[in-house]
Parts: structure tokens; C-alpha cells; sequence
């Protein structure tokens, strides 16, 4: 412009002359025996915009992105079989649905790694048990507190930063205040619960005492409390040196605000066009394009289309000054902090057991949760020393009980009355609750039209579709899935069940499965009364169409060597479930195969064996042999569909024709097929009356 002569300065010179204006704080540390891509320069320097009440930190040390301590076991060399196991039985899924409950991202974390550990003994899983118990009885008497006030992992940061001496942020120093607060409300319910009845001393143990020994640091609160205010800035009154430097930048700014606007007020044919701006922490004037100014400045940027910015020269003067004042203010802060971080480190070792604690506490807490959203019965997990002597436990009591104090259970090896399994029955309440939560929202919007004196036809179409809604609930709520019951007898070593397609029998080996490793990992059992279940040191599966294709095998050579690998790997103390044994070959050499497999199992000692069959030679095998059970699915005749229950002692009806005959099938095919069948199966079908005395006892 004719008026003014301006300076064009690149991005570079003017943060060349910045530095020089400004007043720099740089520190560059070396930690002992590093390498310099372990260095860590921390330099306050102004930000952009407004007065700025935080230092930026710059930290390039790597490892404070390493784990504030290696707890994590270290990763278990599983043999592949159980691996395959544990992924037909869905033992992920089910981990990952108990993690949801975990108030924090650690808790998650550790919870997933608990209960993907699986090689606990059985003390451990008695103890594991005990914990969960006793946060049942917390959450029930509404001890415990909730976790999702607290970032964990800022106070994770805030740990590690305080460790290695650098100054936390506002921010991090609050929700250590947080943790700590948490701890102490934990403790002041504990202690108030106490008060009331002493007896809930013992009811929250171990708990009890993993909380109350814990040491929470009032002074370190008050402190924090009196430097930082709630949104994590320094407070004023933090230092002397912090108040007057951030006086000094609100003067400043006040300044050269009025100064912008005077300069604006006297160029008033362009004023309509300009505007205050800021630029790197410098104040100045944004200009449309083409548009000529009447003032002379330092041109900071310019492009075509968007106009320019102008920094005038009369306020390059109080623009220094302002980046100097930013730059105190960054100390000062950086300073307090720095107190923060001291007084932190004379308590550091009380607040990562803190830390750790509640870690732990949150991965208790969310199995307890669990097992109270899904209404899980606490198992009474027992240990087999030797052939037909146990000994019982009772996770819900301190105290270990005799078997003989349950006189109704004991008699059985596994007792699971109405057991559900647990994928199946939270995807049912998901259904449930989504189903409840379109009715309140359809009933809302009724409501809201009604209101507003909507379209009558509208209005009908809403009831019409609530009426369908509501209708979707009642189903829901009348068809819940179908728990099973399982009883399994001390002497019975194999379990064969036989029943139709899609009777459930896949559905009841899982079930099994996984409350094995549910009551192992210290989570209760989803069944409607209390159970019995052995401690097994391994759960082995085979189950539905799994094959290798990677080795190209079918699915009947998968099945197979999977089976052999669970021979080579079980024990006297493991449990295998064993789907559809013997079939996808010749039916004839199937079953012999499939009897011979259950036999070797009976023989080499495994706990318990549970398989399902068509084959109708295997359901013989009781009659031969005492370690034998016969179960089988319930097929209702009349609606031509299973029940999903298990009938026991007895085998499995042959369906199929008589299901023919129903469908209308021809009465000569249908005669003709039952000749063929044989009188030989239809009299194992249709009777126990080549069970032998002592089995039927």
C-alpha cells in the first residue's frame, strides 16, 4: 500500500526472532546408560491462543510408554489342543463379555489376562472365588464405589512421570486426588458397614483387609487441591510469581486489544474488511483481499483469495513483551508442578500399591458384577484326591464344608441344575433390553405427537407399530432360553447323550465346558441354584465342523486328530467333551471307532467324558460297562420339535420315522423302515431293560 511500508517475513524468521524476543526455559536430560533417542528436552514456550495457563511439554522418552510394572504373566505356551478348545467352546467371547463390566481400561486389560491364564491350581481358584464372593456381598450391601470417576491412565502417567522426576500435568495430579479419594470412600463404607454388623467383616473378606490396609496420604490431597483447580489449571494463588506474570499477560492483552481497535477505528473506509486476529501468540490484523491499509506492519502472511496479516508495528513492541510474559507464566507453572511432582515422590510407593489395588480391585469387581447381572449361583468347586473321595468346598463360606452337609448333592460328581449358557442367555437379555428400549422410545414419541397435534394417521401408525413392539417383548419374556440340567453320578467316568439335530446337545456340551472354566477363573456358575462341579486342570473340546485346511485335512481326519491330541494330553483330572463322535465316515466303521475311543477314555482315567452320538451301538456301552451313563435330548412328538432338555439313564428315542409317519410318509415305506431298523435297536430304544441292577442303583 502507498501508505506503508511493509516487512515480508517468512514462517522461519519469525520464529528465529520469537526466540530471541522470548524468555526460554530448556532443559535436555540424559537418562544413565541410554542412548540420545532416550532424550527428553521439556521447554515452556507460549502457546496460541488466549492467556495461557499450561506449559507445553515436550518429552521424546520413549519409556514412559512401557508399563508401569511387568505383572502380566508371561504368555502361556499352551499346547494348540487346548488352544483349539478353548476357541470351539468360545471361551473369548465369554471373556470378552465379562470384561465389559470392568470399570477402567486396565481392569479390562487384566481381567482378560485372568481369565486367559487358566493354569490356576486349585487354591488359587478357591481364592479367586472367595474374592468374587466377597464383592457380591459389597456390591449387595452397596459398599463398593464406582470406578469410571477416575482416568487410570493418567494416573498410570502420572506415576511414571512422577518416578523419573518431570512435572505432571494439572490434569494427572487431580486424578491421583481421585484415586486416593476413591480408596477412602471404599474405606469409610467398609468401616461403616462394620460398624453395623461386625459380621461383615468376614462376609467382604479378603477384601476387607486388601482395603483398609491401604494408607491414603490427606496432605497429599490438600496440596494438590491447593495448587490446581477443578478443570486442571494451576490456580493463581498457586505462586506469587504465577499471579503476577498472568497479570502481566492480561494487561498486556488489554492493551493491545484497544490498540487493534483504535487502529481499526481510524482506517474506517477499510474497517468493515479487517479484523483482530492472532498469529503464533502474536496479535494482529486480518485484511481482505486486495484491501489497503492506512498502517505500517510486518506482513505475516498473505495469500491470494484470503487476504492478508498484518502485524503493526506499533504493536511489535507489546507483542514481545506478551510472548515474554507467556513464557514467565509457562515457569511458573512449570515450577508448581514440579512441587506437585516432589510431594508426590515422598508418597510414591503408597500410591502405586493404591494404583495396583484398585486395578485389582476393578477386575474382582467386574466378576462379581457379572455374576449378579446374569444371576450366577457361586459353585461349590471340590478337588478329587482319589477314586470316589472328595473334598468340598464352599467358596460362599471362609470355611471348608464336607460333601455330607449337602446330602441332596452328594451322590453327584457334577450337579448344575437349570445351567444356562451364558452367550446364549446375554444375547437373549441384549434382545430383551433393546426390545424394552424401542417400546419407552416408541411410547415417547406418542407422547410427543400428542403434544404437538400431529397427523392423526401418523398417530395410528405409531400405536399400530408400539402394538408390534410390545408384542416383541412379551415373546421375549415368555420364551427365555432353556437351561439344562446335568447330573452326573461319582462312579460315572463317560456321559454319552444322543438326541436329533438342533436338540441342543452342542448347547449342553458348552455349558459344561464353560462353567468348568467359569468356576476355575473364580466366576460364578449361570444356573438357578447352587452347584457342584470338580476343579478340572483342563478343559479339551471337540466340537461341530473344525478341520485344518491349512494341512488340508477333512473334517473327519481333523476330528480325529484333535482327538488324539486330547488323549496324549489329558489327565485323571480333566474334562473332554467330545461332539458327534464316530461320525463323518461309514456308519458301521464310525461306531466301532466311536466305541472304542469312549472305552479308552473310560480306561486311561480322564475325570469326566462327555459325547454326543447318532450311533445307536454306542448307547450300549452302559450295559457293559458301570463307568457308562446314557442321557439324551427330549423330542416333543406331538409339535414335531425338540425341548431342549435332557432326559437321563435312558437313550435316545429313533425319531426319525416316527416323525416320517407324522409328515404323512406312505404307512408301507414307513413299516418297511422300521423292519429294517431292527428289533435289535428298537429294543435299546425303547426300553432299560438290559440295565443291570447295579447300574440302575
Amino acid at each position: 500500500p502507498a501508505t506503508g511500508a511493509f516487512v515480508t517475513l517468512s514462517a522461519n524468521h519469525l520464529f528465529q526472532l520469537s526466540i530471541f524476543k522470548c524468555m526460554m526455559l530448556l532443559s535436555v536430560s540424559l537418562l544413565p546408560n541410554s542412548s540420545s533417542s532416550f532424550a527428553t528436552v521439556a521447554f515452556a514456550f507460549p502457546k496460541v491462543h488466549g492467556v495461557f495457563r499450561q506449559s507445553i511439554r515436550f518429552k521424546v522418552h520413549a519409556f514412559l510408554n512401557k508399563p508401569l510394572e511387568s505383572s502380566s504373566a508371561p504368555a502361556s505356551n499352551q499346547p494348540s489342543v487346548i488352544l483349539d478348545s478353548l476357541r470351539v467352546l468360545e471361551w473369548d467371547k465369554l471373556c470378552d463379555s465379562v470384561a465389559t463390566f470392568a470399570g477402567t481400561s486396565s481392569g479390562k486389560e487384566a481381567l482378560k489376562e485372568q481369565l486367559g491364564y487358566l493354569n490356576q491350581t486349585f487354591e488359587e481358584s478357591l481364592v479367586l472365588l472367595e474374592e468374587t464372593n466377597a464383592a457380591v456381598e459389597m456390591n449387595k450391601y452397596g459398599a463398593m464405589v464406582d470406578f469410571n470417576g477416575i482416568d487410570i491412565e493418567l494416573v498410570k502417567t502420572a506415576i511414571r512421570v512422577a518416578r523419573r522426576g518431570f512435572p505432571v500435568s494439572g490434569t494427572e495430579a487431580l486424578n491421583v486426588v481421585a484415586l486416593l479419594q476413591f480408596v477412602e470412600m471404599l474405606q469409610a463404607n467398609v468401616k461403616a458397614a462394620v460398624k453395623q454388623d461386625a459380621e461383615w467383616y468376614q462376609r467382604f473378606m479378603p477384601l476387607t483387609e486388601m482395603i483398609m490396609e491401604l494408607i491414603i496420604s490427606r496432605s497429599l490431597v490438600r496440596f494438590i487441591q491447593q495448587l490446581v483447580d477443578e478443570d486442571g489449571s494451576v490456580k493463581d494463588s498457586a505462586s506469587f510469581a504465577l499471579k503476577q506474570s498472568r497479570d502481566q499477560v492480561r494487561l498486556l492483552e488489554r492493551k493491545l486489544y484497544q490498540l487493534m481497535e483504535s487502529i481499526i477505528r481510524n482506517g474506517m473506509e477499510e474497517a468493515s474488511a479487517m479484523e483482530v486476529s492472532e498469529i503464533d501468540g502474536r496479535w494482529c490484523i486480518r485484511s481482505g483481499f486486495n484491501q489497503r491499509t492506512s498502517f505500517e506492519g510486518l506482513l505475516l502472511s498473505s495469500a491470494s483469495g484470503t487476504g492478508s496479516v498484518v502485524e503493526p508495528l506499533s504493536a511489535v513492541p507489546l507483542n514481545d513483551a506478551l510472548q515474554q510474559a507467556k513464557a514467565s507464566v509457562s515457569k511458573a507453572e512449570a515450577d508448581v508442578l514440579l512441587k506437585i511432582t516432589q510431594k508426590m515422590q515422598e508418597e510414591i510407593d503408597c500410591i502405586e500399591s493404591i494404583f495396583s489395588m484398585m486395578v485389582r480391585l476393578d477386575v474382582i469387581n467386574a466378576r462379581a458384577r457379572y455374576s449378579l447381572a446374569f444371576g450366577g449361583a457361586c459353585p461349590d468347586l471340590f478337588l478329587q484326591q482319589e477314586q470316589d473321595r472328595f473334598v468340598a468346598t464352599d467358596a460362599s463360606l471362609d470355611a471348608r464344608t464336607s460333601v455330607a452337609l449337602h446330602p441332596t448333592r452328594k451322590k453327584w460328581t457334577v450337579y448344575l441344575p437349570k445351567a444356562y449358557h451364558p452367550l446364549l442367555l446375554q444375547k437373549h437379555q441384549q434382545a430383551l433390553q433393546k426390545a424394552m428400549k424401542d417400546v419407552k422410545n416408541a411410547n415417547a414419541e406418542i407422547r410427543r405427537r400428542k403434544q404437538q397435534g400431529g397427523n392423526f394417521t401418523l398417530r395410528k401408525e405409531t400405536n399400530v407399530n408400539l402394538q408390534s413392539l410390545e408384542a416383541k417383548v412379551a415373546k421375549l419374556k415368555e420364551e427365555p432360553p432353556v437351561p439344562v440340567d446335568i447330573y452326573v453320578a461319582h462312579n460315572t467316568r463317560v456321559l454319552v447323550i444322543t438326541g436329533p439335530n438342533t436338540g441342543g446337545k452342542t448347547i449342553c456340551l458348552k455349558t459344561v465346558g464353560l462353567a468348568a472354566l467359569m468356576a476355575k477363573s473364580g466366576l460364578y456358575v449361570l444356573a438357578s441354584e447352587s452347584v457342584k462341579i470338580p476343579w478340572f486342570d483342563f478343559v479339551f473340546a471337540d466340537i461341530g465342523d473344525e478341520q485344518s485346511l491349512s494341512q488340508s485335512l477333512s473334517t473327519f481326519s481333523g476330528h480325529l486328530k484333535q482327538i488324539s491330541k486330547i488323549q496324549s494330553h489329558s489327565t485323571d483330572m480333566s474334562l473332554v467333551l467330545l461332539d458327534e463322535v464316530g461320525a463323518g465316515t461309514n456308519p458301521l466303521e464310525g461306531a466301532a471307532l466311536g466305541m472304542s475311543l469312549l472305552e479308552s477314555f473310560a480306561e486311561s482315567g480322564t475325570l469326566l467324558t462327555i459325547a454326543t452320538t447318532h450311533h445307536g451301538e454306542l448307547k450300549t456301552l452302559k450295559y457293559s460297562n458301570h463307568a457308562f451313563e446314557n442321557a439324551c435330548m427330549e423330542f416333543d412328538e406331538m409339535k414335531l420339535k425338540p425341548t431342549y432338555r435332557i432326559l437321563w439313564g435312558i437313550p435316545g428315542r429313533s425319531n426319525a420315522i416316527n416323525i416320517a409317519e407324522r409328515l404323512g410318509m406312505p404307512d408301507v415305506i414307513v413299516n418297511k423302515a422300521r423292519e429294517l431298523y431292527g428289533a435289535a435297536s428298537a429294543e435299546i430304544n425303547e426300553s432299560k431293560a438290559l440295565t443291570e441292577p447295579e447300574s440302575q442303583a
